[in-house]
């Protein structure tokens, strides 16, 4: 006889043996074990924009992390953690998947994850997790972002932002405060906390306008201490692995740079990292609690896989950040790796040359028009260039960064926001010629050194942010100079075709989404704003080969849909109208 008795997530087992042998005798076997279960719990928690040289546990002195740095004291903490680029959707692509940029085939401007990319999200659920995201930015917005394919193997997604459209009044909804993400994640929790699960939260405050930057430091950190604290509140902590990374840095003014997203330096690229590991693991107890290694962000997902003790794909091209931190010993640099990192801003947003960097030994390489070298041992602000009186490192640093291009030469996906043949038939009908097909590598430098218009570079992207906060007047003033001084910058043209929509002033700003199609004419939200600004000048036409690309290029943005469902009705294409009103869920 076998009896089976649940206990919540645990099980007895009872076996009763009865056998006569010259009488009756019965022996009871009793044990207990836990469901299939025994997987720990993932928890993934991205900051946005947080430097790691203002988080306490890495050093700072002004105490405006004191969650995470409570947090650190019982996880390992990776001292030199550096990302693959100084930019949200890039750095999640290669956080999620393990994979790095060129395979990845996201840029800043946009791009659809490859399908047949190995995904974290992906891989847990066949292993019987629940997975759900919370994300703080429309950035990582699957649907009204530029995270195109973000959503693969999430259960729940929670985004549900709104871009600034052409003739809607209401303005966008572009981001949600850290406080607010952790409160709808702990919601979820509490319908899911008793299954396995693997929970993605990002916390957004450290890039919101508005509020000093040590502030939105330390609200991002009282958001994760809400976190946190749900979980122990729900007594599932203890078997909870919990990971802490910042997607990318902020430059705060050096090396020039206001913000993020063409430079290089630490200030963008070396992040916060933690690992707190689930009671009971045994790597918890052979791994260093402080790693002075480099280690990269494309390492996460391995990390992930190997604690739930699912096999790591060998397609994936980071290593697991404990096998890193069980070869070394606090404060030693033993299994040291290599770091690449790139940044395709100044390429796809402006036209100017890309750039790509590689850290080895004590040495910072920066590829560029103008190249850069750095001892970060005896300059660690990277303030003194050693590009033209050391040589022979730099020779040597470049020849290794060409080894690693070589490796994706032949293998690098292929940009999803490539155009088609017959896109570019349908853009050469309106009049649209010479235009190329971006390259999507960032390995030839030619062409102007981001470095000699950063001062640019920092107008436009103030402009993109006064945009985002529905102060159209205000990128309108600061984006008339800029492009009057220089019409080839893609991102300044679409950010003030963007504003000039949004103050209803349609035929102007036409002229600077063509302009901006001109420049790149694979960026599917360029041919949406284009497409849904012609529909309220009455140029039903050459509206819908525009809005014929955004709708293929956007599938689960509604509101491309809507618009070719408008712009086919009035061109009396009644049947094709009905169509898009179907893919946009409308009846």
């Amino acid at each position: 006889m076998l009896i089976l008795i649940n206990g919540g997530a645990a099980f007895t087992l009872i076996v009763m043996i009865r056998k006569v042998i010259g009488g009756v005798s019965l022996i009871l076997l009793s044990f207990s074990f836990t469901a299939a279960a025994s997987k720990p719990n993932l928890v993934l928690i991205t900051l946005d924009s947080a430097r790691a040289d203002h988080m306490g546990f890495l050093g700072a002195k002004s105490a405006l992390t004191p969650n995470l740095d409570r947090l650190a004291g019982e996880s390992i903490v990776f001292e030199h953690a550096y990302a693959q680029a100084p930019a949200s959707v890039v750095s999640h692509a290669t956080i999620l998947s393990g994979a790095y940029p060129q395979s990845t085939g996201i840029g800043e401007i946009g791009g659809t994850l490859p399908s047949s990319l190995f995904y974290l999200p992906d891989l847990l659920k066949a292993q019987a997790y629940r997975t759900a995201a919370f994300v703080g930015s429309i950035d990582l917005d699957p649907w009204n972002g530029l995270a195109q394919g973000f959503d693969r193997g999430f259960q729940t997604y929670d985004a549900g932002f709104r871009p600034a459209i052409p003739g809607d009044s209401r303005p966008p909804i572009t981001a949600r405060r850290g406080g607010e993400v952790v409160a709808r994640a702990v919601a979820w929790l509490d319908r899911n906390s008793q299954t396995q699960f693997f929970l993605w939260v990002h916390i957004s405050d450290a890039r919101a306008p508005g509020t000093s930057y040590n502030s939105a430091i330390t609200a991002a950190d009282a958001a994760i201490g809400k976190l946190i604290g749900a979980l122990q509140q729900r007594k599932i902590y203890l078997n909870t692995a919990l990971i802490v990374v910042a997607d990318h840095g902020e430059s705060l003014g050096a090396h020039g740079e206001d913000a993020h997203g063409v430079f290089l330096y630490d200030e963008t690229i070396h992040v916060p990292l933690l690992v707190k590991l689930p009671q009971g693991q045994p790597a918890a107890k052979s791994a260093a609690a402080r790693v002075a290694a480099k280690v990269r962000l494309v390492d996460i997902a391995p990390t992930l896989l190997e604690i739930a003790a699912i096999p790591v794909p060998s397609q994936m091209q980071g290593q697991s950040l404990l096998r890193i931190a069980k070869s070394t010993s606090s404060g030693g640099s033993a299994g040291d790796q290599p770091v690449y990192s790139r940044s395709d801003l100044p390429q796809c947003g402006f036209g100017w040359s890309p750039l790509e960097s590689w850290r080895a030994g004590k040495y910072l390489y920066i590829r560029a028009p103008k190249p850069e070298l750095y001892d970060l041992t005896a300059d660690p602000a990277a303030a003194h260039n050693l590009a033209q009186t050391s040589k022979a490192t730099l020779d040597t640093m470049a020849a290794q960064l060409d080894n690693f291009d070589r490796r994706f030469s032949g293998e690098a996906a292929k940009s999803s926001a490539e155009l088609s043949s017959s896109e570019m038939q349908k853009l050469a009908s309106l009049g649209y010629i010479g235009l190329q097909k971006s390259s999507g590598s960032a390995a030839a430098v030619a062409g102007t050194d981001p470095k000699d218009k950063i001062a640019t570079a920092n107008k436009v992207i103030e402009a993109t942010l006064a945009r985002d906060q529905s102060k159209p007047d205000r990128a309108i003033a600061a984006l008339d100079p800029v492009v009057s001084a220089d019409p080839n910058l893609y991102l300044a043209q679409y950010t003030l075709g963007v504003a000039l929509a949004r103050k209803a002033q349609y035929t102007e700003a036409a002229k600077h989404l063509h302009k901006a199609i001109e420049l790149q004419p694979d960026s599917a939200w360029a041919h949406y704003q284009i497409g849904a600004t012609l529909l309220k000048t009455g140029d039903f036409k050459t509206a819908i080969v525009h809005l014929e690309i955004a709708a293929g290029r956007l599938p689960a943005f509604a509101p491309a849909h809507l618009s070719l469902a408008e712009a086919y009705e009035h061109a009396g294409k009644t049947e094709d109208a009905k169509r898009e009103r179907t893919k946009a869920g409308k009846k």
